[in-house]
């Protein structure tokens, strides 16, 4: 045996322990091949020979002699070599061998596989039959190999590797194809892999790669196929791909790249797919060689920056059958030459500032199946050419300026199944031809000026399922026809002119949720065939000319939720049968003739929220069982007959925020145990009744109330009990049997005369002036008889030294007013004209010249969409916040009609939602002023800030969970409120950590409504032309849908509660390659790596806490709104974590459910309830993007997917 094979044996002795050992040896087999060919060669061949073994004490001796001497290894191998070494080697390898089952003989390319495979501390399962034992890799799972046993092909998918791509890659030189994708492979993309010449296939899609795309890969010329879409890959896309002359398909959708699209790229002849949409940072413009790849099939450059016209050389891609370019900066007219691309069947152009009229040539496109181009500025006619595209089964044109009429050939689209022009300027009639269109399942034509009738051929669409047709000028009879929709599931006609009744037929459709038919002229009866449609949840037929009786019917509407009835003209008596309608939430009857009792049975609607049925007749006695809706938030029973007495359980009705029982034959004391409702916040108005009685003390303790009116009923007694509320800003007590003195406090100095009137006894502090009655109500009964020469005298001088000090004043602001008209100056806060109109919400101490004294730069605060706020300190040392509004000239630069744009105006937002809200984590709004020029809101002032500046500007200590996760609960609540406690509910618009402002003891606030918009009439949101959110908050849909809903609301609060959990902004510069923090926290997959580092050394307990926190925030920033729970939900898995940890099971399993445990979930069309299952609450925690294209009505019924292209 010669000295290398002597080594050899030695290793694979050593190999048997342990790889590494494997290539010690192989190091020093090639270290004795160096002393074999040196200068002084050593013998080759050596006997075996029997000799004594040398004691340990010599050997140890020996070597630490060597060591000391610097000659060790030269001696170890001297040692090693010789012949007593030699055969106790051989016979330590023999009885090895014999204990090992099989001595490793793994080729390189195995080995290399194995290491980088073994180089994770847990490798993941699936590998088993990786093993040493092999010769070569060509039986391991993931791997093929070539006739000659080399590697051919890798391809690992969907396994959680968490490891770098090998950095020797390039040893395997007969590689074709390299497939890793949804593995979670990190780290960069080794240069070495352009050594790979083989190569003709890279896949490594849906992984955590970062870095750029090396250039090294323009060094293979057989690859076709490179996929290295869904990273987080940055820089340019090289401009060297154009040397990969076989390449086909490009995919690089979804990273973090920018720069410009490569003209190179149009060298590329044999290129077929190109997709780099999702890459948000790409900009410039499309290039014109493009035009040159004439194999291109797919052209994706959706959602980035690219900006520009369409270039005309895109219909020189006569293959062409997918073009997606939506959500850009993309301008200037739609090529006509695109009707070149004859192979086109998708074309994606929406959501852009495309301008001009769709070119009639786009009708040569026999292949095409979906046009997409709402969200423009297209004007002009809608070209009859489109009916020649035979095979469009979908067409979304909404939110552009188109006019003309709906040309006749849309109805020869025989496979058509969506048509939406919704939000332009259509006129003409609704073409018969449309029922032609026999696949068409959603027509939306709503908010134009469609005239004209309803064509009855409609009724022939029998897979019709929305049909939308609101705010035109349509006229006549809704046709009996419809009938034939079958599988119609939302009809809303509302704001047209139609007359006629409602065709029964339409109670006879089995699949119908919604039917709206608000503000038209419709009569006739409702018809006992309304108790067939057993599927409705809502069913608003306000505002119309309706007469008779409620049907009985009514009670088969078993999941009916909302029923409006209101202004119409109805008679008869409200039927028991209507208790049968357990879901109900919403009920308003009101501005009828109905009559009778009160049905009993209301009080059986557990979930009744509204309940209106004022200005009709009804009599006899408000119904005691009321006291059992414990939901209840508004009753309004106003302008009835409703006698006897105010029943006392209405103080049971726990919820209730607004009590209305004005102008009925209301008689007897007012019951104390209304003062137990602590809810009401809003109003108590009990006036126009004959209640008797004094005032109880008891309604000291309504301390939230704001508005309370006792009027024109027969109370005595004093005032006294009132003195307490604190919140009140309106009373009215006037025509009773009051007697006694005023409390004396500012509020009821302040109290008009006409709030006091026809009281004889009530009388001001000193005496000087009562309060009796009066014809006209409003002025001061003066007693001539009684009053004496002395207090007359004294009236006089008090008006004479009023009207002096009036006379002063006006004086004086019309000599400052002229001299700053001299100076050309204007006065920017007091505008044009005076004086301010001033109306508070909450008892106020102070004037408006004391707020606007302090409206200047150095007291400014904050400025956002809406406004400027100011810290303004009042004489009486009372600090509040003042926000003033934008001009309103500011927001209607976009060309948007008078109207329109009050409709959008932020201070017409603010005051309409703000004045009724009442929550203890919702900003109080403490009253509004304005002029001519200048519009002023008044909240309370927040001394600790915002949310955003405790956690991104705070110094010194850090923010403790206890508070941060109480902010959190507190802001749900408040969100809650909005969204299920008011009627109409209030979609904020604008959640975001500046928006949740900190009071004294740290508790939240919900502010800013510059841009809340309350959700009314349409069942489905409407869209909105004005961005609606701030950056980084706000919800995927709105980019592609433009319409806000309650669950925009909670991905923005989604957002808020992962910044709190991480401590990071939304987009913040610490996050690589400027990830949304949503991105980032799904890609970390481990939970607690992305906690705030100050909250890592908290007890157990609280990051057990954190983690089910952060399971349900994930939760709110799905994708997709139909999968994030409501606000109600959420707050009450925030409040399960503190109170009921031992009943969590369902938001722990949020954690140890989600796919960052290694489980995928199941996905399911059904909303997130409180009590989901695991497989409901944490499907696609961690979701990928995954879209196509969106029409802008696909919110609740297109079944299109959404990929960045």
């Amino acid at each position: 045996m010669n000295q290398i094979e002597g080594a050899e044996v030695v290793g694979v002795g050593i190999a048997a322990g342990t790889l590494t050992g494997t290539m010690v040896v192989e190091t020093l087999a090639r270290k004795e091949q160096q002393n074999v060919n040196g200068a002084n060669p050593r013998r080759k061949v050596w006997k075996l020979r029997q000799m004594s073994m040398p004691s340990s004490r010599q050997q140890l001796h020996y070597y630490s002699y060597n060591l000391s001497q610097n000659n060790f290894f030269p001696s170890f191998f001297t040692t090693c070599l010789s012949p007593f070494f030699l055969s106790f080697t051989i016979l330590s390898a023999l009885l090895i061998n014999l204990l090992t089952p099989t001595a490793f003989a793994i080729n390189h390319e195995g080995l290399t596989l194995y290491s980088w495979l073994h180089s994770s501390p847990s490798p993941p399962q699936g590998f088993s039959s990786w093993s040493l034992r092999d010769s070569n890799p060509c039986k391991w799972t993931f791997i093929t190999c070539n006739s000659q046993g080399l590697v051919s092909e890798i391809n690992i998918q969907s396994i959680p590797l968490q490891l770098p791509l090998p950095s020797n890659i390039s040893s395997f030189i007969y590689l074709q194809k390299l497939v890793i994708s949804d593995a979670n492979v990190t780290g960069t993309i080794p240069s070495e892999l352009g050594d790979c010449a083989a190569l003709t296939a890279i896949d490594l899609n849906s992984n955590t790669l970062v870095g750029s795309i090396p250039t090294s890969i323009a060094k293979l010329q057989n690859l076709q196929d490179l996929l290295l879409n869904s990273n987080q890959l940055t820089g340019k896309i090289p401009a060297e791909l154009s040397n990969c002359q076989s390449l086909k398909n490009l995919y690089l959708f979804d990273n973090r790249l920018g720069g410009s699209i490569p003209s190179e790229l149009g060298l590329l002849p044999n290129l077929e797919i190109l997709r780099a949409g999702g890459n948000k940072d790409i900009a410039g413009k499309i290039p014109d060689e493009l035009g040159n790849c004439g194999n291109m099939t797919n052209l994706g450059l959706a959602d980035t920056r690219i900006s520009g016209s369409l270039p005309a050389s895109l219909g020189k891609l006569t293959k062409l059958k997918t073009l997606s370019i939506y959500t850009t900066m993309v301008s200037g007219e739609i090529p006509p030459e695109i009707g070149d691309c004859s192979e086109l069947v998708n074309l994606y152009l929406y959501e852009n500032s495309l301008s001009g009229s769709i070119p009639p040539e786009l009708g040569k496109l026999k292949n095409l199946d979906k046009l997409l181009l709402w969200q423009n500025n297209l004007v002009g006619v809608i070209p009859q050419e489109i009916g020649n595209c035979s095979k469009l089964t979908m067409i979304d044109l909404s939110l552009n300026s188109l006019s003309g009429t709906i040309p006749w050939s849309i109805g020869g689209l025989v496979e058509l199944e969506e048509f939406m022009i919704s939000d332009n300027n259509v006129s003409g009639s609704i073409p018969s031809v449309l029922s032609n269109a026999t696949n068409l399942m959603q027509l939306q034509l709503d908010t134009n000026q469609i005239s004209g009738l309803i064509p009855p051929e409609l009724g022939k669409l029998s897979n019709l399922i929305v049909f939308f047709a609101w705010e035109n000028q349509l006229e006549g009879s809704i046709p009996a026809s419809l009938t034939g929709c079958a599988s119609l599931q939302a009809l809303d006609l509302s704001h047209n002119s139609l007359t006629g009744s409602i065709p029964p037929g339409l109670f006879q459709l089995q699949n119908l949720t919604k039917l709206l038919l608000v503000s038209n002229d419709i009569s006739g009866t409702l018809p006992p065939e309304i108790g067939n449609s057993s599927s409705l949840l809502r069913l608003r037929l306000g505002s119309n000319r309706i007469t008779g009786q409620i049907p009985k019917e009514i009670g088969g509407l078993k999941i009916l939720n909302f029923l409006e009835l209101s202004g119409n003209r109805l008679s008869g008596s409200v039927p028991d049968e209507i208790g049968s309608c357990t879901e109900l939430q919403m009920v308003d009857l009101s501005n009828n003739t109905l009559e009778g009792p009160l049905t009993n049975a209301l009080s059986s609607l557990s979930g009744l929220q509204v309940l209106d049925v004022s200005v009709n007749q009804f009599s006899g006695p408000i119904p005691a069982s009321f006291g059992r809706l414990a939901s209840l938030n508004k009753l309004v029973l106003s302008e009835n007959q409703f006698s006897g007495s105010i029943p006392p359980s209405l103080g049971l009705c726990s919820s209730l925020q607004f009590l209305d029982l004005s102008s009925n034959k209301l008689s007897g004391p007012i019951p104390l145990e209304l003062s137990k409702l602590e809810s009401l916040e809003i109003t108590l108005n009990l006036s126009c009744n004959g209640l008797a009685g004094p005032i109880p003390a008891q309604i000291s303790s309504l301390s939230k109330l704001s508005i309370l009116d006792l009027s024109h009923n027969n109370l005595e007694g004093n005032l006294t009990p009132l003195a307490m509320l604190d919140n009140l800003v309106s009373l009215n007590v006037s025509f009773n049997n009051l007697s006694g003195y005023l409390p004396d406090n500012k509020f009821f100095r302040q109290l008009s005369v006409s709030d006091l009137a026809g009281n004889q006894g009530l009388c001001s502090f000193g005496q000087d002036s009562c309060f009796q009655g009066n014809v006209a109500g409003i002025e001061v009964a003066k007693n001539e008889n009684n009053m004496t020469r002395s207090r007359r005298l004294k009236v006089a001088i008090a008006l004479l030294v009023t009207l002096t000090i009036a006379m002063v004043v006006m004086g004086t602001f019309a000599v400052v007013r002229a001299r700053r008209s001299l100076k050309g100056g204007d006065d920017s806060e007091m505008g044009e004209s005076w004086p301010w109109q001033f109306i508070p919400f909450q008892k106020l101490n102070f004037s408006v010249d004391q707020v606007l004294k302090c409206l200047v730069e150095s007291n400014v605060v904050g400025k956002g969409c809406s406004g400027v706020v100011y810290r303004a300190a009042m004489d009486n040392g009372e600090v509040i916040a003042v926000k003033k509004l934008w001009p309103s000239s500011m927001g209607s630069t976009n060309g948007c009609s008078e109207e329109k744009c009050t409709l959008r105006d932020s201070f017409s937002a603010e005051i309409k939602t703000l004045g009724a809200i009442r929550h203890k984590n919702i900003v109080r709004f403490l009253g509004y002023c304005w002029n001519r020029s200048t519009r002023l809101l008044m909240y309370d002032y927040m001394p600790n800030g915002s949310l955003g500046s405790l956690l991104h500007e705070r110094n010194g200590s850090p923010l403790e969970w206890e508070l941060r996760y109480q902010i959190l609960l507190g802001a749900a609540q408040g969100l809650a409120y909005l969204h299920h406690d008011c009627v109409p509910p209030i979609v904020h618009r604008d959640i975001k950590a500046n928006n949740i402002l900190i009071g004294l003891e740290f508790e939240p606030y919900i502010a800013d409504f510059g841009l809340a918009k309350l959700v009314e009439d349409s069942d489905f949101a409407r869209s909105s032309n004005t961005v609606a959110g701030s950056y980084g908050y706000i919800a995927p849909e709105y980019g592609y849908m433009m319409k806000i809903t309650e669950k925009t609301d909670v991905y923005s609060y989604g957002v808020v509660m992962l910044e709190v959990l991480t401590g990071k902004q939304p987009i913040d510069p610490t996050i690589p390659d400027g990830v949304h923090i949503a991105d980032w926290v799904r890609q970390k997959n481990e939970s607690l790596e992305i906690l705030d580092p100050s909250l890592l050394s908290r007890p157990e307990s609280e990051i057990d806490e954190m983690t089910q926190t952060l399971g349900i925030a994930l939760l709110c920033v799905n994708a997709s709104p139909e999968e994030r729970p409501t606000m109600k939900d959420v707050a009450a898995m925030l409040k399960e974590i503190k109170n009921e940890r031992e009943d969590y099971a369902k938001v722990d399993v949020l954690i140890k459910g989600s796919p960052a445990a290694g489980d995928k979930g199941t996905k399911k069309p059904s909303n997130v309830q409180a009590t989901s299952s695991s497989a409901q609450a944490n499907r696609n925690l961690f979701p990928k993007s995954n879209n196509t294209s969106f029409s802008a009505s696909s919110l609740l019924y297109s079944s299109s997917s959404n990929v960045k292209m």
